[in-house]
């Protein structure tokens, strides 16, 4: 790799999710090759960019059919290469902002409440059934409070000590080799690491939904896809919250995911 290609190689984050890993955040990285020196092209325009395309596929979900759907499967991809492109743009760029960070962590919640709230209806709409909306429903609901209480315990922890963000916090250097990254190439190596990356399908996070959202939009799958939404948001909304329970009411400090 040259040097422009191993500086943007070393934004991509750390530990990613699951899709976004080995897809998405790679994708990225090359878009970002391309893109990042135009400097009117800023870090929040690629998460206003981002959006706005999630809310095209959110709408063409909604309104059905065949070519609506995998327009939306491809759209949805587009906007999160666009949304691990900012990130990406604004480590590059040493620009790195807390507003920025805000906005984007906002975004990316509101577009998944959107996505499965348009499959709910999309999938209503095809069997006249109430049952999409509400698998809908639940899962974005848990979906929220995995969020919600993790901020949550934030707020309570450093009530108690300021100092307590502090602990886990672990700096990112633009000369330092992401966890995921391999330098050269090494087909060992890289198999090796995309084993080791296929756990992170159980987070039932983001990057998980990108694959099977669009997956379920391919094959006109919709109600199959909400059960598995619904039942693994409320099964991990609950366990999560038990987690973060338990950590305040012991004083422990042991990191929960989100």
């Amino acid at each position: 790799m040259n040097d422009k290609m191993t500086r943007l190689w070393a934004t991509k984050t750390r530990d990613d999710e699951w899709w976004s890993s080995f897809v998405t955040a790679p994708i990225a990285v090359l878009f970002n090759y391309l893109v990042v020196d135009i400097r009117w092209l800023t870090p929040n325009l690629v998460t206003l960019t981002s959006f706005v395309t999630a809310l095209i596929a959110a709408a063409l979900i909604g309104i059905g059919g065949t070519v609506s759907f995998l327009l939306a499967a491809a759209l949805i991809h587009l906007s999160h290469i666009f949304d691990c492109m900012d990130g990406q743009m604004a480590r590059y760029r040493q620009a790195t902002s807390a507003s920025g960070s805000f906005f984007d962590r906002a975004t990316d919640q509101l577009q998944v409440s959107l996505w499965f709230g348009a499959a709910g209806y999309a999938a209503y709409d095809q069997s006249g059934r109430v049952l999409p909306i509400f698998l809908a429903f639940i899962g974005a609901a848990f979906y929220s409070l995995r969020g919600y209480t993790k901020y949550v315990e934030i707020h309570i922890e450093m009530s108690r000590n300021s100092r307590y963000l502090e602990q886990d916090t672990e700096p990112l250097s633009l000369d330092t080799q992401p966890a995921t990254a391999v330098r050269g190439f090494d087909l060992f190596g890289a198999l090796n690491w995309f084993a080791r990356e296929q756990h992170k399908i159980l987070e039932f996070n983001e990057g998980v939904f990108i694959f099977m959202l669009s997956l379920s939009l391919i094959l006109d799958q919709l109600t199959p896809m909400l059960w598995v939404f619904a039942v693994s948001q409320t099964v991990l909304g609950i366990s999560r919250t038990w987690q973060r329970g338990r950590n305040i009411e012991l004083g422990q400090n042991e990191r929960v995911a989100k």
